[in-house]
């Protein structure tokens, strides 16, 4: 067993972000519930432990805890955020609620650089803040190592008990040194052993599938991104013809992506396709649903049992492999965390039906998307299917805020076509992760050939990110956003203006609904 770090869980919506960060440094990880015990975590024999994030306030009478025991085990120890909160009032530190909550960047001060937790960490440096209460005296024994302008403690350290915490989050891409700061817990302070690797995770999965699978048979919801090809090619992988892919076109998808997903997947990946026309059925589902929840569980159930239905001519299948990542189930609520707030429900997560008649295979649920990517290459996929940009399972029905129609989605799939086409083309470093375009419920007057018009507003989204768990909008030059407004003013019947949409996730979310 590789050397094992425990992530205690308090309902963070980046817990798993935080397991990512520690495989990245080649260590091994687990995330458990914040309240379990010594007891069972002493079995693990764990060399580090992390307390996470989470919504709650420390000073609430029922604010979730910890075992104090763990805190007096010996293990080294980092608290994040709510974690860090967590170690101070245990300890005998004081804690205050902020007049204003801090959400976003700030620039962290090293206030002493001889502490190991900020070995190599400049002086001065951005950090991503996301909180309500703050630590005002520090616990016997503690020190405070940094601060920012509205955080007098946002690091603490007992390097005689290696017991460290810090306010921000280090876990998140917009920390510029988050990477730094967890190695130098984990591999100087706690001197965790880096000896796990993707490779591990291949085997490990396909031994598993086999067992699983048996002799049975297996089908997999194909929707053509990177997510479920890697699913598919990974359990293809381990039981063959066992396997058979369902690819559903239920007329939410982009321009032309139904012909293009087919031939790939059947003339690239070789993979046994079944294509099934759903495209009314899905429509007549949708007529007149505005609420984002309803449109997503719909979808997901159609979904369901369209696959239900396709089982039934495949002698032995008992299995329906999905490519559903950890993004999905976070946003969803963590199952493993009892104190998690769902965020919405994903089609393949929180959109399941209650009773379903084929069991779930989900061997990518522990990834994030780039983790999802790499293990594609070690897999032996082609670079345009694992550079494939992320497309929701719900398609363009997300991408519609209000009612589904044939003729909203004809607005909504041509401006995404001009908006996709021009960002592709361009010369642009970084590359956004993600961009696509969004029809509001909004109307708008304007002005088309010296005559009034009163039509559609379309938004253009447009993110950096590495997971999409945190994500930033891409600085777009004005050039590129001009020819995009220009065209679909000009080319998308409907539409007289386009706006631009400049929130990072969190507050916003990737898509809008």
């Amino acid at each position: 067993m590789p050397g094992l770090v425990c992530i205690l869980d308090f309902g963070a919506q980046y817990s798993q972000l935080i397991a990512r960060r520690i495989r990245e440094l080649g260590i091994y990880s687990e995330i458990l519930p914040h309240d379990t015990p010594w007891s069972a975590l002493d079995r693990r024999k764990p060399q580090a432990i992390v307390l996470t994030g989470g919504p709650e306030s420390t000073l609430a009478p029922e604010a979730p805890d910890v075992d104090a025991a763990i805190l007096r085990s010996g293990v080294p120890v980092l608290g994040i955020c709510y974690g860090m909160q967590l170690l101070a009032r245990h300890l005998g530190g004081e804690l205050v609620k902020l007049d204003r909550a801090e959400y976003g960047p700030a620039v962290l001060h090293v206030d002493v650089p001889a502490s190991p937790l900020l070995a190599k960490v400049p002086s001065a440096s951005r950090v991503w803040m996301s909180h309500g209460d703050s630590v005002a005296s520090l616990p016997d024994g503690f020190a405070a190592l940094a601060s920012t302008e509205r955080c007098t403690v946002a690091a603490m350290g007992d390097a005689a008990r290696r017991l460290y915490g810090v306010q921000f989050h280090p876990e998140v891409a917009h920390t510029e040194h988050g990477r730094t700061i967890l190695a130098n817990f984990l591999r100087d302070i706690a001197e965790v052993p880096a000896d796990w690797e993707m490779g591990s995770f291949i085997e490990r999965s396909i031994d598993e599938i086999r067992a699983l699978i048996g002799t049975g048979r297996a089908i997999c919801a194909l929707s053509g991104g990177v997510d479920s090809a890697v699913a598919a090619t990974l359990v293809a992988r381990a039981v063959g013809e066992q396997l058979t892919c369902i690819f559903v076109d239920h007329g939410l998808l982009r321009k032309d992506e139904a012909e293009q997903v087919v031939a790939a997947f059947r003339d690239v990946l070789h993979l046994d396709v079944r294509v099934v026309d759903a495209r009314e059925r899905f429509l007549e589902a949708l007529a007149g649903v505005e609420d984002p929840e309803r449109k997503r569980i719909i979808i997901g159930h159609e979904f369901i049992r369209i696959f239900e239905e396709q089982a039934l001519a495949i002698s032995g299948a008992r299995f329906l492999v999905q490519g559903t990542l950890y993004p999905d189930v976070i946003e969803s609520k963590t199952p493993q965390s009892k104190v998690g707030h769902k965020i919405k429900s994903h089609h393949n997560v929180g959109g399941l039906p209650e009773q379903m008649n084929l069991a779930l295979l989900e061997p990518l649920r522990a990834l994030f998307k780039d983790e999802v990517r790499e293990l594609g290459r070690a897999l032996g996929l082609p670079e345009a299917i694992v550079r494939r940009q992320p497309f929701p399972g719900p398609g363009l029905a997300v991408r519609i805020v209000g009612d589904v129609t044939p003729e909203r989605l004809r607005i909504v799939r041509e401006a995404d076509a001009i908006v996709r086409d021009e960002i592709d083309a361009a010369s642009l470093d970084p590359h956004p992760w993600q961009y696509f375009a969004v029809l509001t419920p909004v109307r708008s007057v304007g002005v088309m050939g010296d005559g009034r018009t009163y039509a559609n507003l379309v938004a253009v989204r447009a993110i950096t990110s590495e997971d999409g768990m945190t994500a930033d909008w891409a600085r777009l030059p004005a050039d590129l956003l001009e020819r995009i407004s220009t065209r679909i003013v000009n080319e998308v019947s409907g539409v007289n203006r386009v706006a631009y949409d400049i929130t990072s996730k969190p507050p916003a979310t990737v898509e809008w609904e």
